[in-house]
């Protein structure tokens, strides 16, 4: 019954932010890490940060590093990811998963790491 929603999404000029929420359910949410994946329109899917489960420690790929921030409200089940400086190779599908455990692993993170996902929400980022 484990269910991950993603919602926040959008249409954005370049330069512009979004934050994504994530609100999880059916799981015991503050034992498990939490991270962000995103497929762009011709690539694979990679993931964009992680999240630990308790002390919040946060870790992001080179890409976003700088421009995103991944956080956590273990009291709402919710994870998010604010994006600032949106550029249109941003663009893409953004996914919610729960990882296997409480830690992240290195950059970067594989999705045979992650057990549960969500369905995905839209950003799309115009030159």
């Amino acid at each position: 019954q484990v269910q991950l929603v993603e919602s926040g999404g959008g249409l954005v000029h370049t330069g512009e932010s979004l934050r994504l929420s994530c609100e999880a359910s059916g799981f015991a949410f503050n034992n498990y890490a939490m991270g962000w994946f995103r497929r762009a329109p011709g690539k694979e899917r990679e993931g964009v940060a992680c999240i630990t489960s308790h002390d919040g420690t946060t870790y992001y790929a080179d890409s976003v590093e700088g421009r995103f921030t991944i956080s956590r409200d273990n009291a709402k089940n919710t994870v998010y990811l604010q994006m600032d400086s949106l550029h249109p190779e941003d663009t893409g599908i953004y996914y919610c998963a729960r990882d296997k455990t409480y830690y992240c692993r290195g950059y970067p993170w594989g999705v045979d790491d992650f057990a549960s996902w969500g369905q995905g929400t839209q950003v799309t980022v115009s030159s």
